[in-house]
């Protein structure tokens, strides 16, 4: 296992030094890449009052940038994460693609597993932290350290980034 007190303690400063929204996913992106790995991180905001989902962070603007909205689908996604408030995990570009329209891109850049872990604030889910790397990737051990250790800094960059952004 991956020894976190150095990428505990990078991401608790680079936080804390934010001065902007994308100064906080930052922080948060190079601590889930150094502790659980990603080949493509972002961040997307839910307003499940409007329907609506926005790109608030990402690793890759050319691919996935950070403009405009898009609406919330009723899936077995939706229900699992933004009413259930569980992470959605898979680890094949096949189940990926029941699910999210972007598949094909997805499997272009490399990737063929995702997390998708809801970020909870005062009861509601306010985004989803996403992280995507190789087919398989994303093993029983992975994602118990993504749940165990990640959830609070990731909920905790979510609030600074809203904080940042108003």
């Amino acid at each position: 296992m991956t020894d976190t007190t150095k990428a505990l303690a990078d991401f608790t400063t680079a936080l804390a030094a934010a001065t902007t929204e994308e100064a906080a996913f930052d922080a948060l992106c190079a601590l889930i890449k150094a502790t659980v790995g990603a080949k493509l991180f972002t961040v997307m905001t839910s307003d499940t009052d409007a329907m609506v989902a926005r790109r608030a962070y990402t690793d890759d603007a050319e691919n996935y940038p950070t403009s405009g909205e898009k609406p919330i689908e009723l899936n077995r996604w939706f229900d699992q994460v933004l009413i259930r408030q569980e992470a959605f995990v898979s680890n094949t570009l096949a189940d990926i693609d029941t699910v999210f329209p972007d598949a094909e891109l997805i499997g272009k850049l490399g990737c063929g597993s995702v997390v998708n872990l809801p970020l909870i604030i005062g009861g509601k889910v306010i985004a989803t932290m996403n992280i995507l790397h190789e087919e398989g990737y994303y093993t029983p051990e992975r994602v118990t350290r993504i749940h165990d250790m990640l959830r609070l800094p990731a909920t905790a960059a979510c609030a600074v980034a809203m904080v940042l952004r108003a």
